[in-house]
């Protein structure tokens, strides 16, 4: 079955009550703007004052709910760059519910299940890709979470992208 046909499968689950879906994606948000220009009379020398440019830049990683009326968005905010550690925690703590998050992979009991099985769908970036969370798809799958990539180039896919953008309706957020 082809990425489109597994997407649609994935999607037809999730509506069915058979399943969670989740979209899966990092943004980052700049709250100021670099100063790239000035006004000033002619002849006289601009004077701007130093902008601080460490932690202007705010990095998110979040999680769309499903595919229904009300969906939930769950997500946390750094100072810092994403990694797939970052991610691979916030999959087992915000999503599968693990309390002690990536950590309890290593020997969760053999009777922990999601509540629910869930998919959670991310695109092509490189995190997502890394041996440090690919490398963990089995353990997650004995708990109930599948991992499912996109195909490249396609954001359209992933229902989060119009969050960032801020295409959709206020959600209810978790943070």
């Amino acid at each position: 079955m082809g990425a489109a046909g597994g997407f649609t499968a994935v999607r037809l689950r999730a509506e069915a009550g058979e399943e969670d879906l989740y979209f899966l994606d990092e943004s980052g948000f700049s709250p100021t703007l670099p100063t790239g220009f000035t006004w000033a009379r002619t002849g006289v020398r601009p004077v701007v004052r130093r902008e601080d440019t460490k932690n202007r830049r705010v990095n998110v990683l979040g999680a769309l709910s499903g595919t229904g009326p009300d969906p939930e968005l769950v997500w946390t905010a750094v100072d810092h760059r994403i990694d797939a550690r970052m991610v691979l925690d916030f999959v087992c703590r915000r999503i599968a519910r693990m309390p002690d998050g990536a950590d309890q992979l290593a020997g969760p009991p053999s009777t922990w299940r999601r509540h629910r099985p869930c998919t959670v769908v991310m695109d092509n970036a490189q995190i997502h890709h890394a041996r440090l969370f690919k490398g963990r798809r089995e353990e997650l799958e004995a708990i109930g979470v599948h991992l499912f990539y996109l195909p490249p180039r396609s954001p359209e896919l992933n229902h989060i992208e119009r969050v960032w953008r801020s295409e959709v309706p206020p959600l209810r957020e978790s943070c």
